[in-house]
């Protein structure tokens, strides 16, 4: 152990300064903060009824971005073992050995501490709390334990992903209203599929590493069936959402649709022997998030 170590803070050390930052910059899964801005800023203009602060818009991302930076750190250093196994993991900056556990885990932690300071300095406490609640839940609850203990791990792990939207409406009311708690529901209901349809494909990496996931332990068939029953209720409540929020025609329409598509591809998925289907569904979902929380913006800013 001590050895790695030294090899790799060795190996830290003679890199180039540009190959070190784009390691550590891995470190922080950028796939996750760009789920973190999707979701944020459509809650904020939607519990502002317009454009808040630009200051508070700014404030609110960095701190959000820091958190959840954090929190991959941490998730990276908890699950180094994991990664070190599993093909789509091991070029990851620790198993290759170009950043050591250590500065992993200094680098998470820093960051968290720092998004909980920024956010009860500048934003307020009910976010700051909600940013720390989410980085612990990531890599205390989900990462240390879930992840490895249960076949419900990307369901119940999926409560820190959708703590975004609400850190974004509390920002702004300072409090979680009902609006803030479908904005929640909506990204929770959204993970297990998005993830799924990508986790099938990678059945036989989860299954050398012993992680539990739902195509390793119940197997394909019900995990697509869990798809599709996951993606009609993501739909669902984006609609409700829309008639609790007073949203009109532009994303009552886009969510309609948009949850139509996603309807449809996990059916598609679910009729398609194989892994057929997985990577369309995958893409598309991701698409169906963004458009879905841009149509809030659209319609309350466009439309009012």
């Amino acid at each position: 152990m001590h050895s790695e170590a030294g090899l790799g803070a060795r190996g830290a050390a003679g890199r180039r300064p540009g190959a070190l930052a784009r390691d550590y910059f891995t470190l922080t899964k950028p796939s996750i903060i760009l789920l973190l801005l999707i979701t944020t800023v459509p809650a904020m203009v939607l519990a502002e009824g317009g454009w808040p602060s630009t200051w508070l818009v700014i404030a609110t991302l960095i701190g959000g971005v820091l958190a959840a930076g954090g929190a991959g750190a941490v998730n990276m250093y908890i699950d180094r073992d994991i990664d070190a196994i599993m093909q789509r993991t091991r070029s990851r900056p620790i198993p290759r050995g170009s950043i050591t556990a250590r500065q992993a885990l200094v680098f998470g932690i820093a960051q968290a501490v720092a998004s909980g300071v920024w956010l009860a300095a500048t934003v307020n406490l009910v976010s700051a709390a909600l940013a720390i609640a989410a980085f612990l839940f990531y890599t205390l609850v989900y990462s240390a334990y879930l992840k490895r203990t249960t076949v419900h791990n990307t369901v119940l792990g999926g409560a820190a992903g959708a703590i975004p939207p609400l850190i974004g409406w509390t920002a702004v009311t300072g409090s979680i209203s009902l609006e803030g708690a479908l904005l929640f529901l909506i990204v929770f209901y959204w993970q297990p599929p998005h993830f799924w349809a990508l986790a099938l494909g990678l059945a036989d990496d989860y299954r050398a590493a012993n992680v539990p996931m739902m195509p390793v332990v119940l197997g394909e068939h019900e995990t697509k069936r869990q798809i599709v029953l996951y993606s009609v209720m993501t739909a669902a409540v984006s609609l409700i959402f829309g008639v609790v929020a007073e949203l009109g025609a532009l994303y009552l329409a886009v969510a309609l649709a948009g949850g139509a598509g996603f309807v449809w591809f996990a059916v598609h998925v679910y009729r398609t022997p194989g892994v057929g289907g997985t990577r369309a569904m995958f893409r598309y979902s991701t698409s169906y998030l963004a458009l879905l929380f841009a149509a809030m913006v659209a319609d309350r800013l466009l439309i009012g």
